[in-house]
């Protein structure tokens, strides 16, 4: 099965060639089949031009490069737009995944699973240098959505996702603009009736470059998605859902 991974950037020139050789290395390590889509989401730095040059060196690489307006949910969804493969993963730019947690992901969803979400916050899970006050708000968001839709699963809005390609059609239309896109998706996937797994994984803080995510603009943001979704769930009667003679959720 082949490997799509999508890669959102925006200013990420002193750290994007590091995370794609790591990833590279991992994943031909492995003999997976796989391509990597990158999509420039507009940067002003020089990032543009350092895909342009890694991607003449390696063919498994593609770069789309995005027009205004600017967008984490935007870039997501103008990048499933260009996969190929069977399997997706969104991993960010910036290095704060672990490649090794990819090929694990790969593996996991080959098991039968249809998502494959990563926590931060299970055991065998590590985290380094989360700021303290997005690590608050970030448990306090799960904790809510964890309440309000049922789940076990305790990282919801965490980025690093691997999903069936076939999900991605199922989970249409996709509304978010921005960093809600994280949410949108498993939740949709989830109320959907598509099954999923979670795995501890690998996380650190960026160690160059600038956070995209602005707390104080995202709040109005995931609420909307949130209680589109948790609307969906109780108000569409199905129409929805996964047509399915299975629906096991594990975690």
């Amino acid at each position: 099965m082949k490997l799509s991974v999508l890669i959102p950037v925006h200013n990420e020139a002193t750290c994007i060639e590091t995370t794609l050789q790591a990833l590279c290395a991992h994943i031909e390590g492995e003999s997976i089949p796989y391509e990597i889509i990158v999509v420039n989401d507009n940067s002003t730095d020089n990032t543009f031009s350092v895909l342009k040059a890694i991607a003449q060196t390696n063919t498994h690489i593609q770069i789309v490069n995005r027009i205004p307006p600017n967008g984490f949910g935007l870039t997501i969804r103008e990048g499933l737009d260009h996969i190929t493969g069977d399997i997706v993963t969104i991993v960010m730019g910036d290095g704060s995944d672990d490649p090794q947690d990819v090929v694990a992901s790969y593996h996991a969803i080959q098991q039968g699973y249809d998502c494959v979400f990563g926590s931060r916050f299970l055991k065998g899970s590590q985290v380094t240098d989360y700021p303290l006050h997005k690590l608050l708000l970030n448990r306090l968001a799960n904790l809510f959505i964890r309440i309000l839709f049922g789940l076990r699963h305790n990282d919801i809005t965490n980025a690093f996702k691997t999903y069936r390609t076939h999900v991605i059609a199922g989970c249409q239309p996709l509304l978010a603009h921005h960093f809600n896109m994280t949410v949108e998706l498993p939740l949709k996937a989830i109320v959907r009736g598509y099954t999923y797994t979670t795995l501890p994984i690998h996380w650190r803080n960026r160690q160059t470059g600038i956070s995209k995510l602005k707390i104080r603009e995202m709040g109005s943001r995931y609420l909307f998605i949130i209680l589109y979704i948790f609307l969906e769930k109780w108000l569409s009667k199905g129409d929805y859902h996964k047509q399915s003679p299975q629906n096991t959720n594990t975690t």
